[in-house]
Protein backbone atom coordinates (compact mmCIF):
# COMPACT_ATOMS: atom_id res chain seq x y z
CA UNK A 1 0.00 0.00 0.00
CA UNK A 2 2.81 2.11 1.11
CA UNK A 3 4.38 1.98 -2.82
CA UNK A 4 0.84 2.61 -4.04
CA UNK A 5 1.13 5.81 -1.80
CA UNK A 6 4.30 6.78 -2.84
CA UNK A 7 3.93 6.71 -7.02
CA UNK A 8 0.83 8.79 -5.97
CA UNK A 9 2.36 10.99 -4.09
CA UNK A 10 5.37 11.80 -6.70
CA UNK A 11 2.73 11.68 -9.17
CA UNK A 12 0.98 14.93 -7.62
CA UNK A 13 4.28 16.43 -6.98
CA UNK A 14 5.48 16.53 -10.62
CA UNK A 15 1.90 17.40 -12.00
CA UNK A 16 1.73 20.39 -9.64
CA UNK A 17 4.09 22.68 -9.34
CA UNK A 18 4.95 23.96 -5.02
CA UNK A 19 3.01 27.21 -4.25
CA UNK A 20 5.06 30.71 -2.71
CA UNK A 21 5.03 30.15 1.18
CA UNK A 22 1.86 31.55 3.20
CA UNK A 23 1.28 31.01 6.86
CA UNK A 24 -2.48 31.20 6.87
CA UNK A 25 -4.93 28.34 8.19
CA UNK A 26 -4.03 26.80 11.67
CA UNK A 27 -2.30 23.65 12.05
CA UNK A 28 -5.60 22.00 12.41
CA UNK A 29 -6.98 23.39 9.07
CA UNK A 30 -3.78 22.44 7.24
CA UNK A 31 -4.44 18.46 8.77
CA UNK A 32 -8.10 18.76 7.36
CA UNK A 33 -7.42 19.75 4.33
CA UNK A 34 -4.10 16.72 3.54
CA UNK A 35 -7.46 14.58 4.26
CA UNK A 36 -9.19 16.28 1.63
CA UNK A 37 -6.36 16.19 -1.07
CA UNK A 38 -5.86 12.68 0.03
CA UNK A 39 -9.13 11.46 -0.80
CA UNK A 40 -10.47 13.75 -3.90
CA UNK A 41 -6.40 13.52 -5.47
CA UNK A 42 -5.00 10.95 -4.52
CA UNK A 43 -7.48 8.68 -4.63
CA UNK A 44 -6.69 6.47 -1.62
CA UNK A 45 -9.47 4.21 0.25
CA UNK A 46 -11.52 5.43 3.08
CA UNK A 47 -10.06 3.44 5.44
CA UNK A 48 -6.59 4.64 4.11
CA UNK A 49 -7.57 8.50 5.15
CA UNK A 50 -9.18 7.78 8.02
CA UNK A 51 -6.01 6.17 9.15
CA UNK A 52 -3.89 8.73 7.85
CA UNK A 53 -5.96 11.37 9.43
CA UNK A 54 -5.82 9.88 12.62
CA UNK A 55 -1.91 10.02 12.23
CA UNK A 56 -1.74 13.43 11.68
CA UNK A 57 -4.20 14.71 13.85
CA UNK A 58 -1.76 12.93 16.59
CA UNK A 59 1.00 14.58 15.27
CA UNK A 60 -0.86 18.14 15.67
CA UNK A 61 -1.98 17.15 19.10
CA UNK A 62 1.56 16.47 20.26
CA UNK A 63 2.37 20.01 18.63
CA UNK A 64 0.57 22.01 21.04
CA UNK A 65 1.19 25.83 20.01
CA UNK A 66 4.53 24.96 17.96
CA UNK A 67 4.75 26.17 14.36
CA UNK A 68 4.40 23.75 11.82
CA UNK A 69 6.90 26.32 9.85
CA UNK A 70 9.75 26.49 12.91
CA UNK A 71 10.01 22.48 13.27
CA UNK A 72 13.29 20.57 13.42
CA UNK A 73 14.20 17.11 12.55
CA UNK A 74 15.23 17.39 16.18
CA UNK A 75 11.72 17.62 16.76
CA UNK A 76 10.01 15.06 14.60
CA UNK A 77 12.57 12.59 16.03
CA UNK A 78 11.11 13.39 19.44
CA UNK A 79 7.42 12.95 17.92
CA UNK A 80 8.98 9.31 16.67
CA UNK A 81 10.21 8.86 19.87
CA UNK A 82 7.08 9.84 21.78
CA UNK A 83 4.88 7.43 20.07
CA UNK A 84 6.76 4.42 21.53
CA UNK A 85 6.13 5.63 24.64
CA UNK A 86 2.12 4.09 23.70
CA UNK A 87 1.52 0.47 23.23
CA UNK A 88 1.65 0.72 19.29
CA UNK A 89 2.88 -1.47 16.85
CA UNK A 90 5.73 -1.25 15.02
CA UNK A 91 3.58 -1.01 12.01
CA UNK A 92 1.32 1.67 13.32
CA UNK A 93 4.43 3.75 14.18
CA UNK A 94 5.97 3.12 10.59
CA UNK A 95 2.26 3.86 9.31
CA UNK A 96 2.75 7.64 11.24
CA UNK A 97 6.06 8.21 9.75
CA UNK A 98 4.79 7.46 6.31
CA UNK A 99 1.79 9.77 6.78
CA UNK A 100 3.97 12.41 8.62
CA UNK A 101 5.94 12.33 5.58
CA UNK A 102 3.11 12.57 3.26
CA UNK A 103 1.81 15.84 5.29
CA UNK A 104 4.62 17.67 4.93
CA UNK A 105 5.33 16.76 1.54
CA UNK A 106 1.59 18.28 1.34
CA UNK A 107 2.37 21.42 3.01
CA UNK A 108 5.75 21.98 1.31
CA UNK A 109 2.97 21.66 -2.16
CA UNK A 110 0.63 24.49 -0.55
CA UNK A 111 3.60 26.50 0.37
CA UNK A 112 3.27 26.61 3.95
CA UNK A 113 6.74 25.03 4.63
CA UNK A 114 10.12 25.28 2.27
CA UNK A 115 11.91 22.35 3.02
CA UNK A 116 10.23 18.85 4.24
CA UNK A 117 12.54 17.92 7.16
CA UNK A 118 10.40 15.03 7.69
CA UNK A 119 12.53 13.32 4.43
CA UNK A 120 14.75 12.86 6.27
CA UNK A 121 13.18 10.76 9.13
CA UNK A 122 14.14 7.10 9.55
CA UNK A 123 11.97 4.40 8.62
CA UNK A 124 10.60 2.30 11.59
CA UNK A 125 12.06 -1.61 11.23
CA UNK A 126 9.31 -3.64 11.15
CA UNK A 127 9.33 -7.12 12.70
CA UNK A 128 7.56 -10.09 11.48
CA UNK A 129 5.07 -11.08 14.18
CA UNK A 130 3.35 -14.64 14.50
CA UNK A 131 -0.03 -13.69 14.50
CA UNK A 132 -2.26 -15.01 17.37
CA UNK A 133 -4.58 -17.90 16.27
CA UNK A 134 -7.70 -19.30 17.90
CA UNK A 135 -7.88 -23.13 18.17
CA UNK A 136 -10.40 -25.48 16.20
CA UNK A 137 -12.28 -26.37 19.74
CA UNK A 138 -12.39 -22.60 20.88
CA UNK A 139 -13.62 -21.54 17.13
CA UNK A 140 -17.00 -23.61 17.51
CA UNK A 141 -17.68 -22.06 21.53
CA UNK A 142 -17.02 -18.88 19.44
CA UNK A 143 -19.09 -19.78 16.75
CA UNK A 144 -21.86 -20.78 18.86
CA UNK A 145 -21.90 -18.09 21.23
CA UNK A 146 -24.99 -16.00 20.14
CA UNK A 147 -27.73 -17.20 21.21
CA UNK A 148 -31.33 -17.06 20.09
CA UNK A 149 -32.35 -14.96 22.84
CA UNK A 150 -30.30 -12.09 21.46
CA UNK A 151 -31.90 -9.89 19.25
CA UNK A 152 -29.74 -9.74 16.40
CA UNK A 153 -28.86 -13.24 16.92
CA UNK A 154 -29.68 -14.23 12.90
CA UNK A 155 -27.21 -11.75 11.86
CA UNK A 156 -24.50 -11.96 14.55
CA UNK A 157 -24.39 -15.78 13.95
CA UNK A 158 -24.01 -15.20 10.24
CA UNK A 159 -21.62 -12.32 10.68
CA UNK A 160 -19.32 -14.67 12.72
CA UNK A 161 -19.95 -17.65 10.50
CA UNK A 162 -18.69 -15.66 7.60
CA UNK A 163 -15.78 -14.43 8.90
CA UNK A 164 -14.43 -17.71 9.95
CA UNK A 165 -15.54 -19.53 6.77
CA UNK A 166 -14.12 -16.49 3.84
CA UNK A 167 -11.34 -15.22 5.80
CA UNK A 168 -12.22 -11.78 5.12
CA UNK A 169 -11.20 -8.68 6.69
CA UNK A 170 -13.94 -6.52 8.71
CA UNK A 171 -14.13 -4.05 5.90
CA UNK A 172 -14.68 -6.87 3.18
CA UNK A 173 -17.39 -8.38 5.44
CA UNK A 174 -18.94 -5.06 6.13
CA UNK A 175 -18.89 -4.55 2.23
CA UNK A 176 -20.57 -7.18 0.95
CA UNK A 177 -23.91 -6.57 -0.98
CA UNK A 178 -26.52 -8.82 -1.40
CA UNK A 179 -25.38 -9.54 -4.78
CA UNK A 180 -21.62 -10.77 -4.11
CA UNK A 181 -23.45 -13.77 -1.64
CA UNK A 182 -23.98 -16.52 -3.88
CA UNK A 183 -25.31 -19.53 -1.95
CA UNK A 184 -26.62 -22.15 -4.36
CA UNK A 185 -22.95 -21.37 -5.84
CA UNK A 186 -21.32 -22.19 -2.33
CA UNK A 187 -19.05 -18.63 -2.99
CA UNK A 188 -19.36 -14.89 -2.85
CA UNK A 189 -17.33 -12.26 -4.02
CA UNK A 190 -15.24 -9.74 -1.92
CA UNK A 191 -13.75 -6.66 -2.36
CA UNK A 192 -10.17 -6.43 -0.56
CA UNK A 193 -7.54 -3.58 -0.60
CA UNK A 194 -7.06 -1.16 -3.58
CA UNK A 195 -10.97 -2.74 -5.14
CA UNK A 196 -8.88 -6.44 -5.63
CA UNK A 197 -11.88 -8.75 -6.18
CA UNK A 198 -11.63 -12.51 -5.40
CA UNK A 199 -14.09 -15.51 -4.67
CA UNK A 200 -14.12 -17.06 -1.37
CA UNK A 201 -15.87 -20.88 -0.94
CA UNK A 202 -18.60 -20.67 1.55
CA UNK A 203 -19.16 -23.55 3.54
CA UNK A 204 -22.46 -25.22 4.44
CA UNK A 205 -22.96 -23.79 8.08
CA UNK A 206 -22.12 -20.06 6.67
CA UNK A 207 -24.44 -20.72 4.18
CA UNK A 208 -26.77 -22.25 6.23
CA UNK A 209 -26.46 -18.84 8.50
CA UNK A 210 -26.72 -16.62 5.74
CA UNK A 211 -29.52 -18.15 4.92
CA UNK A 212 -31.77 -17.83 8.30
CA UNK A 213 -30.45 -14.36 8.31
CA UNK A 214 -32.04 -13.09 4.99
CA UNK A 215 -35.25 -15.08 5.79
CA UNK A 216 -35.92 -13.88 9.14
CA UNK A 217 -34.19 -10.96 10.09
CA UNK A 218 -32.78 -9.14 7.25
CA UNK A 219 -35.55 -7.85 5.60
CA UNK A 220 -37.11 -6.32 8.83
CA UNK A 221 -34.09 -4.03 9.23
CA UNK A 222 -33.77 -3.38 5.34
CA UNK A 223 -37.45 -1.89 5.60
CA UNK A 224 -36.12 0.45 8.56
CA UNK A 225 -33.89 2.20 5.80
CA UNK A 226 -34.43 0.85 2.02
CA UNK A 227 -32.02 3.30 0.77
CA UNK A 228 -29.42 0.79 2.48
CA UNK A 229 -30.51 -2.50 1.39
CA UNK A 230 -27.70 -3.27 -1.01
CA UNK A 231 -25.83 -4.08 1.92
CA UNK A 232 -25.72 -7.65 3.59
CA UNK A 233 -25.50 -7.06 6.88
CA UNK A 234 -27.44 -4.33 8.50
CA UNK A 235 -26.99 -2.53 11.91
CA UNK A 236 -30.31 -2.03 14.16
CA UNK A 237 -30.79 1.53 12.28
CA UNK A 238 -31.05 -0.50 9.04
CA UNK A 239 -27.54 1.16 7.91
CA UNK A 240 -24.66 -0.91 6.38
CA UNK A 241 -22.60 -2.91 9.40
CA UNK A 242 -19.36 -0.73 10.01
CA UNK A 243 -16.31 -2.71 10.18
CA UNK A 244 -15.89 -0.80 14.17
CA UNK A 245 -19.47 -2.49 14.79
CA UNK A 246 -17.90 -5.88 13.81
CA UNK A 247 -14.63 -5.69 15.83
CA UNK A 248 -17.17 -5.15 18.76
CA UNK A 249 -19.10 -7.83 18.27
CA UNK A 250 -16.46 -10.61 17.77
CA UNK A 251 -14.91 -9.25 20.97
CA UNK A 252 -17.92 -9.40 22.63
CA UNK A 253 -18.57 -13.17 21.46
CA UNK A 254 -15.34 -14.09 22.25
CA UNK A 255 -15.99 -13.40 25.94
CA UNK A 256 -18.71 -14.90 26.14
CA UNK A 257 -16.74 -17.86 24.65
CA UNK A 258 -14.69 -17.77 27.57
CA UNK A 259 -11.38 -17.17 24.90
CA UNK A 260 -8.40 -15.49 26.52
CA UNK A 261 -6.62 -14.13 23.30
CA UNK A 262 -7.01 -10.76 22.00
CA UNK A 263 -9.24 -11.89 19.46
CA UNK A 264 -10.16 -9.63 16.72
CA UNK A 265 -11.82 -10.29 12.88
CA UNK A 266 -8.14 -9.96 12.13
CA UNK A 267 -7.72 -13.19 14.37
CA UNK A 268 -9.98 -15.46 12.74
CA UNK A 269 -8.95 -14.66 9.17
CA UNK A 270 -5.41 -15.79 10.51
CA UNK A 271 -7.21 -18.56 12.14
CA UNK A 272 -9.02 -19.55 8.81
CA UNK A 273 -5.77 -19.12 7.39
CA UNK A 274 -3.64 -21.38 9.66
CA UNK A 275 -6.28 -24.31 9.87
CA UNK A 276 -6.99 -24.49 6.16
CA UNK A 277 -2.60 -25.43 6.17
CA UNK A 278 -3.17 -27.67 8.60
CA UNK A 279 -5.93 -29.83 6.92
CA UNK A 280 -3.47 -29.94 3.94
CA UNK A 281 -4.40 -27.22 1.62
CA UNK A 282 -1.94 -25.64 -0.60
CA UNK A 283 -0.53 -22.13 0.38
CA UNK A 284 -0.92 -20.99 -3.25
CA UNK A 285 -4.52 -21.85 -2.59
CA UNK A 286 -4.85 -19.91 0.70
CA UNK A 287 -3.09 -16.85 -0.90
CA UNK A 288 -5.50 -17.33 -3.06
CA UNK A 289 -8.46 -17.40 -1.32
CA UNK A 290 -6.60 -14.26 1.54
CA UNK A 291 -6.39 -12.34 -1.55
CA UNK A 292 -2.51 -11.62 -0.52
CA UNK A 293 -0.32 -10.40 -3.31
CA UNK A 294 2.33 -11.67 -2.57
CA UNK A 295 2.88 -15.66 -1.38
CA UNK A 296 5.76 -13.82 1.19
CA UNK A 297 2.91 -12.72 3.33
CA UNK A 298 0.93 -15.72 3.55
CA UNK A 299 3.95 -17.79 4.33
CA UNK A 300 3.86 -16.50 7.78
CA UNK A 301 1.04 -19.11 8.43
CA UNK A 302 3.52 -22.11 7.62
CA UNK A 303 5.61 -20.69 11.26
CA UNK A 304 2.26 -21.00 13.09
CA UNK A 305 1.21 -24.10 12.25
CA UNK A 306 4.37 -26.31 14.14
CA UNK A 307 1.76 -28.98 15.09
CA UNK A 308 1.44 -30.30 11.36
CA UNK A 309 5.15 -30.08 10.63
CA UNK A 310 5.81 -32.61 13.62
CA UNK A 311 3.07 -34.70 12.09
CA UNK A 312 4.97 -34.71 8.42
CA UNK A 313 8.17 -35.19 9.95
CA UNK A 314 7.10 -37.90 11.82
CA UNK A 315 4.96 -39.73 9.03
CA UNK A 316 7.71 -39.28 6.37
CA UNK A 317 10.88 -38.71 7.46
CA UNK A 318 13.16 -42.05 8.30
CA UNK A 319 14.13 -41.28 11.34
CA UNK A 320 10.61 -39.81 12.54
Amino acid sequence: MWLRVNKLRQHKLNKRKAKPVRKNHSSAGWAEAFSDYLQSECHLSDNTVMAYGRDVNRFIGWLEDRSLTELTVADLSDFVAWLSTFELAPSSIARNIVAIKMFFRYLQLEGIVVDNKAELLGSQKLWQRVPEVVGPKQIDKFLTAPKKLEPFYFRDRALLEMLYATGCRASEISSLRVRDVHLAEKFCKCHGKGDKQRMAPLGDAAIDAARLYLDHQRPDLAAIRPAETDWLFLSRGGRRLRREAIWELVKKYASIAGISAKVSPHTMRHSFATHLLAGGADLRQVQEMLGHSSIATTQIYTHVDQTRLKKIHQQFHPRG
